[in-house]
């Protein structure tokens, strides 16, 4: 696929024939576009051969294309060093915000993840062709980003000349740029929404030699798979990753290209996390609608095929004793799956199923061992994720079912699950004693790609919550430029800034634990529930969206997803006494002390998960008490506060 449908120079683009550009531009239309798009791109031909004739130089694009986000930009014009980015609205009489922000999120991802566009001035102009032209006024949005232009058909010339004589840019090779190297890290449901229109996961992922190449884990998987195929075994595969590295994409990928491979394979992608699921299906349903036409009805019954809840998935094997028709499994989050008490009292109280006795995944090793030949399971393994009942156990319930019932079955690991955060209380040699396995180093993504800004963020969290003192103020003094942080005792402060943070459509959101039942007093309520397709994915008009600040989202919530700016609301659940964190549980009228060990857990990991959910930046809004409410203590925040000064973070008053 060509970068630009169309490439030259603006000088031959003046010379050349309407017809013969316009002809190259559908030549290189791999969506076969509507005669309106077609109607359009005649359109701007004529305008912009009128308003370019004066130029002798400089570079003219049509329909860039912007992998990441599955979009395409209108025209892109390099004009003395500066890149300016055209969003056509042809015969639109006003400019709505959504288009602002449309023209907007291409030069924020240029900005990010195009390599030739690293500290280059872009200039993003809006023109709808039937509007009053504004005044001719030259604004700075952010570093390197002007502000929107706003005009009419007639109106671009003149504001380029302006642009180009306020700011004197080095020189810019139009080959260059056109080819630049593209690095994205895009968000779980950009990525989903790219793979699940044709996009390679090549293309949606960052190459540069310091991320871990996420294509390198998907050859591996699919060698696992095929090897299985053709010696016909069954075998399982444990992918590990820090926080944000890429496990759901890769496993998203897979699910995608298995089913391509072959009519007869079929594979899922199944996961325990049902807002993760929903809003993905949500978001695939309503993309793949809007682009082909289709119902929407339709459109989600496709997206539900390899996207499954993992629930329905279990239900269904219950009521049959045959195979199911996916050779290939991909579970998510498998370190969560659950223990044999938890979920056989699950399935007798909620299920009615009375001769029950097995874990999660004893059960989902017994559904693909129905298969007369091979079959493969691929488990996405992450450390400190576990938030819920019956999880604490991790992975070893996979091994312990693997060494008691299935000693034929091959095993592939990661080499980084020796680790402690996925071995728990075990030793590495009493999980694979006996089994049939091998270690390859491509099963594990070392790299958090959310956090874009700093791959460090990860490690940063792990020491605060560890209480590393030492290292987390180092990692903090790193990262602080690149990826903010603050804390503040202000709510309304918190709001501002991440309002203030974000640009375009970029998306921020309130978050707080599930057990934070005190912030109520401040208008966080976490005990009134999300609907998580509408939080993260309806726009800035609906009360409904994370747009709002009105909604707050809890771990259960949030997990697996992501936003890029985000609050978080901290409570008197999770306090510092001098030098350690203390765990709280809220109940009727008071707090009690947490002593359980798992319970814990739970808590500890609730809060890295919110810790690590912003892909730019984060604030921490930590009330100051009530002395007056004794389930307000100001001693029950005063700690935390203070912890976090201790470290280094700043401070907005």
């Amino acid at each position: 696929m060509k970068r630009a449908y169309y490439s030259n120079t603006i000088a031959n683009f003046i010379n050349e024939d309407i017809n013969s550009i316009f002809g190259k531009i559908i030549k290189n239309d791999q969506f076969a576009s509507e005669d309106l798009q077609k109607n359009t791109w005649v359109s701007e031909i004529e305008f912009l051969k009128r308003e370019l004739t004066e130029f002798n130089e400089g570079h003219l694009l049509f329909e860039y294309t912007i992998p990441r986000i599955g979009k395409r930009i209108d025209n892109v014009i390099l004009y003395k060093g500066i890149i300016f980015l055209l969003e056509f609205k042809v015969g639109a009489r006003t400019f709505s915000n959504f288009a602002k922000e449309q023209i907007i999120d291409y030069a924020l991802d240029l900005q990010c993840f195009h390599e030739e566009s690293y500290g280059k001035l872009l200039v993003p102009i809006l023109i709808c062709t039937e509007a009053e032209n504004n005044n001719l006024e030259i604004k700075k949005l952010k570093e390197n980003i002007l502000d929107v232009y706003c005009c009419n058909q007639t109106g671009i010339s003149a504001y380029i000349k302006e642009v180009s004589k306020m700011y004197n840019q080095p020189k810019l090779d139009p080959y260059s740029w056109v080819n630049s190297i593209y690095k994205p890290t895009p968000t779980i449901i950009e990525a989903a929404q790219a793979l699940y229109m044709g996009h390679d996961v090549k293309d949606i992922s960052r190459n540069d030699a310091s991320a871990k190449n996420l294509n390198q884990t998907t050859k591996a998987i699919n060698h696992i798979i095929d090897y299985s195929k053709a010696h016909n075994r069954k075998s399982i595969c444990f992918v590990t990753g820090v926080p944000g590295a890429g496990k759901t994409l890769a496993g998203l990928n897979i699910a995608i290209e298995r089913q391509k491979t072959d009519e007869n394979e079929h594979a899922v992608f199944l996961s325990g996390n049902g807002p993760l699921v929903e809003v993905l299906q949500e978001a695939l349903a309503r993309d793949d609608a809007k682009k082909n036409g289709t119902k929407k009805k339709d459109s989600m019954r496709k997206a539900k095929e390899f996207i499954q809840i993992i629930h329905y998935f279990r239900d269904d094997a219950i009521a049959v004793d045959t195979p199911p028709i996916e050779r290939v499994t991909i579970f998510d989050e498998a370190q969560r799956a659950w223990d044999e008490p938890n979920l056989t009292d699950f399935m007798k109280r909620k299920k009615g199923v009375l001769n029950f006795s097995m874990s999660e995944p004893e059960f989902l090793i017994s559904i693909l061992n129905r298969h007369k030949g091979w079959a493969t399971i691929v488990c996405l393994v992450g450390g400190g994720q576990e938030i819920n009942k019956g999880e604490s156990a991790g992975i070893s319930g996979w091994f312990k079912t693997l060494k008691e019932n299935y000693l034929d079955w091959d095993v592939y690991i990661s080499n980084k699950i020796t680790d402690s955060e996925y071995l728990k209380d075990h030793t590495f040699e009493s999980l694979v004693e006996g089994l049939n396995y091998k270690i390859k180093e491509d099963l594990h993504l070392s790299v958090s790609l959310r956090s874009f800004r700093s791959e460090k963020v990860s490690s940063f969290v792990k020491a605060l919550l560890d209480v590393d003192k030492q290292k987390a103020k180092t990692l903090y003094k790193e990262i602080k430029d690149v990826y903010p942080i603050c804390i503040t005792r202000n709510l309304e402060k918190a709001k501002n800034w991440v309002k203030e943070k974000a640009y375009g459509s970029q998306r921020y959101g309130l978050t707080a634990s599930s057990g934070a039942k005190r912030l109520r007093k401040y208008g966080i309520w976490t005990q009134n529930t999300i609907t998580p397709t509408y939080w993260f994915l309806n726009d800035k008009d609906d009360v409904r969206s994370s747009y709002f600040l009105e909604e707050t989202a809890t771990e259960f919530d949030i997990q697996g997803l992501e936003l890029d700016w985000s609050i978080i609301c901290w409570d008197g659940n999770f306090r510092f006494n001098k030098s350690q964190f203390e765990y709280y549980n809220f109940k009727g009228t008071k707090w009690q002390k947490i002593n359980k060990l798992e319970n814990i857990l739970y808590l500890k990991n609730a809060y890295r998960v919110l810790l690590t959910r912003a892909r730019q930046g984060f604030i921490i809004f930590i009330p100051t008490g009530d002395t007056y409410d004794e389930t307000a203590d100001p001693t029950y925040y005063d700690g935390v506060y203070e912890y976090f000064k201790e470290i280094g973070i700043e401070e907005i008053y």
